[in-house]
């Protein structure tokens, strides 16, 4: 045999160009039909002989001879390896090759045995592929921008995965993937995130899904990959974030800065879901980059419930329920971010009750709704005074029909009266200076109070004058008839008319009472607005001044017969009442970290400061980050009240006094 196989050798060994492998492929189906038969003669041997003597099968014999003396010969081994090496680079550059030989021929290299595919064929072509695509990236990354490279690197990728399939072992496939994956998209990451004009950021900036979905699975497949993107991103979001929550611009209207807020998130959800596969760590860098930045500014609480307000009211209208559920999901899920919820609950609380009491909700169904996601959000306790205003709401119109029924003749010519009875504990509470209201409505009033508190006992009425509206009749000149909708202050401004054609700035606030603030807004939205100018002002000026006269316009005309005069009101907070509300809301937090450290040393019994410190911010994070400075000087306060003292020995240690 090994005569013979010299001679196929020399064969092989003159077939030029093209045929060598022919041959070859040719000469190795010839010896392998004849080791069969060979075996099949010594069949008898192969079971008997063989296995007591240790010897070689004769099968494994034929193979062994055809290695040492066909592919390790000295004229036909590195001819064979450059030759199946050509073919590959050939078919990367685009020709057609004759697959079906090349899957013959290392097939062969691995019937040989694992050691000759891979020392013959496999190690020089993962090396020459390595040679191959490190220039080739280079040449690709000078030229192409990210979106380019990218497809050109994930089409070779796919190359390869399809070369192994067709003729490589199976066992090849990791091995040269990774090549690729170091070569091409490993030596450039950081030049491929960071690349002018064609980066992450820009594919994020233009929307670009798939582009941004390429990178993911590419870089996916390295070991830190992912971990480069989900940085980049999450400083580009931090970035864009910032600059929106304290662009100057942007604060003027609450509602668009949110509106801005929820269009940047709904944004970013469709990246995570087109691109990203909806990956839970680029999910958790996306949540932190929006606390961290709505947190920025101080004033997101009051402007995402002037938001839900300004939905409430009017945005909401003719639209389905489940677009309704979508924007107050949208809300809460900004809502979820907020540090400070409990500045939240203040203003929406506030917002809440213009609402009620003006009738200006578009949906108590929307209104429910928002409130049970904040329960579940965040408890009972978060939403039961909430909950407390819909039901005075309720039961109003209950207290107002008994008035009726009992005094129904007394009071049959005078103004009617509409009255809302609300639960100081649940409703924002204003400290309102009652004005002096007209005597026709006093008697009114006096009526209802005498009624109410015959039928409670126990409880006090003060009236909100700030809070209402009342419905006017006025005839102008020519006999000319209008009512007139306002506030409970404008009307009182009004009615001084009936006995004066012309009244002082001060005597109007001499006669009424009204706070300054409240005046000035008042005979600015009755004097100063078009077509709503039921007094006239000299001089006349956009700004009300201590020094204005005003009179009644005799002359008003409309072509409603109803008109409504609204209040030139602030829609975001002045500075002094943010500062109020500010004061508010850090009064209203003392007696819950007091509450919080309590329930802590309770169960602790002695606890030094720092923990204390750390387990109150847990309890609170829910509502509110307590200030360190805070929790110091209520523990303080605590000492002092002989909840608590402070060890004799470690001043730092705290005992609980039962």
């Amino acid at each position: 045999m090994t005569s013979h196989l010299k001679e196929i050798a020399i064969s092989i060994e003159s077939a030029q160009g093209a045929s060598f492998l022919e041959e070859l492929n040719r000469k190795w189906a010839d010896h392998n039909k004849s080791l069969q038969m060979i075996r099949d003669i010594l069949m008898y041997m192969d079971r008997t002989f063989i296995p007591s003597t240790h010897k070689t099968p004769v099968h494994d014999l034929g193979l062994n001879l055809w290695r040492d003396h066909i592919i390790h010969s000295s004229k036909i081994q590195t001819r064979l390896q450059d030759t199946l090496l050509e073919l590959v680079l050939r078919e990367r550059s685009g020709e057609v090759i004759n697959r079906g030989l090349m899957r013959n021929i290392t097939k062969m290299l691995m019937d040989l045995g694992s050691p000759v595919y891979q020392e013959d064929f496999e190690k020089p072509f993962i090396g020459i592929s390595a040679d191959f695509y490190r220039v080739e990236s280079q040449q690709f990354i000078e030229c192409c921008d990210c979106g380019d490279y990218l497809k050109k690197a994930e089409k070779r990728l796919n190359e390869e995965i399809e070369r192994v399939s067709h003729y490589l072992d199976a066992r090849s496939e990791a091995k040269i993937t990774n090549v690729v994956e170091k070569e091409m998209i490993e030596s450039h990451m950081h030049r491929l995130v960071h690349m002018e004009n064609s980066g992450l950021v820009n594919m994020i900036m233009d929307d670009k899904y798939d582009d941004l979905g390429r990178m993911y699975n590419l870089f996916r497949r390295l070991p830190n990959g992912l971990s480069i993107i989900r940085d980049v991103m999450t400083s580009h979001i931090r970035e864009t974030g910032k600059q929106l929550v304290t662009d100057p611009e942007r604060l003027k209207d609450p509602v668009d800065f949110v509106q801005r807020l929820l269009d940047e998130r709904d944004k970013h959800d469709k990246i995570m879901s087109l691109a990203f596969n909806n990956d839970k760590t680029f999910q958790n860098a996306l949540n932190s980059s929006f606390e961290y930045f709505i947190n920025l500014n101080p004033r997101s609480p009051e402007f995402i419930s002037l938001f839900v307000d300004d939905k409430l009211r009017k945005g909401l209208k003719g639209v389905s329920e489940e677009d309704v559920e979508i924007v107050l999901d949208k809300v809460m899920m900004l809502f979820r971010y907020l540090q400070e919820k409990d500045v939240f609950e203040k203003y929406y609380k506030q917002h809440l009750a213009k609402r009620l009491l003006s009738g200006k909700t578009v949906s108590d169904d929307a209104e429910r709704s928002l409130i049970l996601k904040l329960k579940t959000e965040c408890g009972y306790q978060f939403t039961s005074k909430l909950e407390g205003m819909f039901t005075d709401m309720k039961t109003s119109p209950d207290t107002m029909q008994g008035f009726y029924a009992a005094m129904g003749p007394e009071i049959a010519d005078g103004p009617t009266l509409t009255v809302q009875v609300l639960t100081t504990g649940s409703w924002p509470t204003q400290s309102s200076s009652t004005c002096n209201l007209p005597p026709e409505i006093l008697g009114v009033c006096e009526k209802f109070r005498t009624y109410y508190l015959g039928t409670h006992t126990g409880r006090r009425l003060s009236w909100q004058t700030n809070m209402g509206t009342a419905d006017l009749k006025v005839t102008f000149a020519k006999g000319q008839k209008h009512e007139l909708n306002v506030s409970t202050y404008q009307m009182c401004i009004l009615m001084l008319y009936n006995n004066a054609d012309m009244l002082s700035y001060k005597e109007i606030e001499q006669s009424t009472e009204i706070p300054a603030s409240d005046l000035k807004r008042c005979l600015q939205s009755l004097a100063c607005v078009k077509g709503k100018n039921i007094l006239r002002k000299e001089p006349m000026s956009k700004d009300i001044s201590e020094d204005d006269t005003f009179f009644f316009n005799d002359q008003f005309t409309s072509k409603f017969y109803k008109v409504k005069i609204g209040t030139v009101v602030a829609q975001k907070e002045s500075e002094p009442e943010k500062q109020e509300t500010r004061q508010r809301v850090e009064e209203d937090r003392k007696p819950q970290i007091e509450a919080a450290i309590v329930r802590i040393m309770k169960s602790r019994r002695v606890l030094d400061h720092n923990n204390i410190v750390a387990e109150v911010t847990k309890q609170l994070q829910s509502r509110f980050l307590p200030n360190p400075v805070v929790i110091k000087k209520r523990i303080e306060s605590l000492i002092e009240r002989e909840f608590l003292e402070r060890d004799k020995v470690d001043r730092k240690l705290y005992r609980y006094l039962a």
